[in-house]
């Protein structure tokens, strides 16, 4: 099943007293001014669109000063997935990545339990702990209708056979 809405970020630390609040863990293509977007289970909008795709800083139509804010202080925001940007080939919503499974020829790794931003890729977390780039080399297929990753055993330095 593919959700509705895709994790946009987390309402972080005010910033100023307007209700302008930094975004921790943010998906900069999800933040655009005058989207719509859900803070926690609540629908608002995007008034303010500030700072940079690294460190976004929002004010939402739910928070009008610092005290409203520091009351939303880590909620999710979510946007809708129909207002999403299009991917290109081979891009990817961490919601529909993660529960799949994941295997190496034969040999089952795990399930997909997160996806971690790095700076020279993203990495699948699988519930094992094993952590796997997601980087062409490393993964051979991605088939989210179906729940499953192929991932390459050699370049990753596992024994696929066993």
């Amino acid at each position: 099943m593919t959700p509705e809405l895709l994790h946009a970020g987390r309402v972080g630390r005010p910033h100023g007293l307007d209700g302008s609040f930094h975004v921790v863990e943010p998906a900069p293509r999800l933040l655009s001014l005058g989207a719509e977007i859900w803070v926690g289970e609540r629908a608002t909008e995007i008034e303010r669109l500030a700072g940079t795709d690294d460190r976004p800083i929002l004010r939402v139509g739910l928070a009008s000063d610092r005290t409203a804010v520091e009351a939303l202080r880590g909620e999710q925001l979510r946007a809708p997935r129909a207002s999403a940007p299009p991917l290109e080939e081979d891009e990817y919503w961490a919601e529909d990545l993660v529960g799949c499974t994941v295997t190496a020829g034969d040999r089952p790794l795990g399930a997909v339990r997160k996806l971690l931003p790095y700076p020279s890729c993203e990495l699948l977390e699988l519930d094992g702990g094993t952590l796997i780039p997601l980087v062409q080399d490393a993964i051979v297929s991605v088939d989210t209708e179906g729940r499953h990753i192929e991932v390459d055993g050699r370049f990753l330095g596992l024994d696929a056979e066993g």
